[in-house]
């Protein structure tokens, strides 16, 4: 019975995870509408998280580590928290000036498909007939919908997929690489200092390529940026990072699927975003595929 309401409640966590990181592309939309750039929203994101990572990194430090610690595993912490949370934040955040947020979210939700790539290029892990089938299927769902969004958006939508697609592949290279570090830190600690070390890349970018007054920005500006931080970026972090303890990480990349769902309706909500039927089709079959890789696993 209580194994049964650990899973059960590691999937309403989970759930709640996924649909508070799917609003973040809807409030950087927002966000755009009162002309800030992409790495001065990624800046604000940043500021307003560093205190609550830094904060739960020092409590969480006092803690013992599940298992014993060396000095090249701090190294591996900073080279996953610049890929996995600085550049893929900043490709997404960038991707989103050219195309929909619910766009985005389809694109980014191919990272399980990259994960079985890199496993296959990186590790030698074969790619059966399931995983190959569901890759197939999600890039034509991308196709499908990517194509229907040039005819309406134009040229530009190529730009935005690139940078969405880059954030998609660093975020699986994120996966992939840091799976082995997570034992050993522990979940919440090593999410902590990965965001440290991510906050710190976005503060130096800053510093040496923009120009931008960041205290000359509109109020709502400011007030999206710390709503992305909270609920867009630091609850559903440690949310996300509960669930995968408590249902595993197969049957949660299940659960994964509300991820474009929500997003979509949301950005219909707030957006006043709306898909054609073909795209709606193209975004069916894309979470079809991601479910069959994840149901395999499971």
């Amino acid at each position: 019975m209580q194994s049964k309401k650990k899973f059960i409640s590691g999937i309403l966590i989970g759930i709640l995870g996924i649909v508070l990181f799917s609003s973040k592309a809807v409030m950087v939309k927002l966000a755009y509408l009162y002309q800030v750039d992409a790495l001065s929203l990624l800046l604000l994101r940043m500021l307003f998280s560093f205190p609550f990572y830094l904060v739960i990194a020092i409590i969480y430090s006092r803690k013992e580590n599940p298992s014993v610690i060396v000095k090249n595993d701090y190294y591996w912490v900073i080279f996953f928290g610049l890929v996995g949370y600085y550049l893929s934040s900043y490709f997404d955040f960038v991707g989103l000036q050219y195309i929909k947020a619910s766009l985005e979210r389809i694109i980014l939700f191919l990272y399980p498909t990259i994960i079985i790539i890199f496993n296959k290029l990186f590790l030698k892990k074969p790619i059966n007939s399931i995983q190959a089938l569901a890759i197939f299927l999600t890039y034509i769902g991308i196709v499908i919908t990517f194509r229907g969004e040039v005819v309406i958006s134009g040229a530009d939508t190529y730009l935005g997929g690139f940078f969405i697609l880059l954030c998609a592949i660093t975020y699986a290279a994120y996966l992939v690489g840091s799976g082995w570090l997570i034992p050993k830190f522990g979940v919440v600690k090593f999410t902590s200092y990965a965001m440290i070390v991510s906050c710190f890349c976005v503060f130096i970018h800053f510093g040496l390529f923009s120009n931008v007054d960041i205290f000359g920005l509109q109020w709502e500006v400011y007030l999206l940026g710390f709503l992305i931080a909270i609920f867009a970026t630091v609850i559903p972090s440690y949310l996300v990072s509960e669930s995968i303890n408590r249902i595993n990480s197969s049957n949660f990349a299940v659960i994964a699927g509300f991820g474009p769902i929500s997003t979509i309706i949301l950005a219909g909500i707030f957006l006043n975003e709306v898909l054609t039927l073909l795209q709606l089709f193209g975004a069916l079959i894309v979470i079809f595929g991601i479910l069959l890789v994840s149901l395999r696993r499971g």
